[in-house]
């Protein structure tokens, strides 16, 4: 049972999502760009700040090298995310693929969680069968963002941002 002063729930379904996910031992915590942990994940809460004894720290943990996505991976990304997408007629508003992460824009009748989680499965199953990743590992680091979208405005400006506030067009 909710409480009666709860406004929604997560039974709700969003219009969209943006979910973005990195590719493994590339944003380590301590990173000059911040990062977030445990303690810093609420919405607007900072981030944490540069640390570079806590970034060598967390590199020294990393059980394989950290993962680049180069062309041929980013390729076999875009297949895979295209197929589920497809398969499960999801819509598939935007998406960027850079070097170590991932950014999706998408809508689905389903939980995010199982969106994400199905995204990084399909883009680690077509990059082995193009034979661009061998690993029994995979390539992603744990878990990563779900935003929800509510309304038209915040899915266009996802939109907006995946597209065209990433940076030049990777080759």
């Amino acid at each position: 049972m909710t409480p009666s002063h709860q406004e929604f729930t997560d039974d709700h379904i969003p219009l969209a999502f943006f979910i973005t996910f990195r590719s493994y031992g590339t944003w380590l915590h301590g990173d000059k760009r911040g990062s977030v942990d445990r303690r810093h994940r609420r919405f607007r809460t900072p981030m944490l700040p540069p640390n570079p004894i806590r970034q060598t720290y967390e590199r020294k943990l990393l059980n394989f090298s950290p993962v680049k996505l180069t062309k041929d991976r980013r390729k076999a990304i875009e297949s895979g995310i295209r197929e589920a997408c497809e398969v499960l007629r999801w819509r598939l508003w935007a998406f960027n693929i850079r070097t170590n992460h991932v950014h999706v824009v998408v809508s689905a009748n389903c939980d995010s969680r199982r969106v994400r989680s199905t995204l990084k499965a399909n883009a680690t199953r077509a990059m082995r069968e193009s034979g661009c990743w061998q690993s029994f590992r995979s390539p992603w680091a744990g878990k990563g963002s779900r935003r929800f979208l509510w309304t038209e405005e915040q899915l266009i400006q996802a939109i907006d941002y995946v597209l065209y506030s990433q940076g030049e067009e990777l080759k």
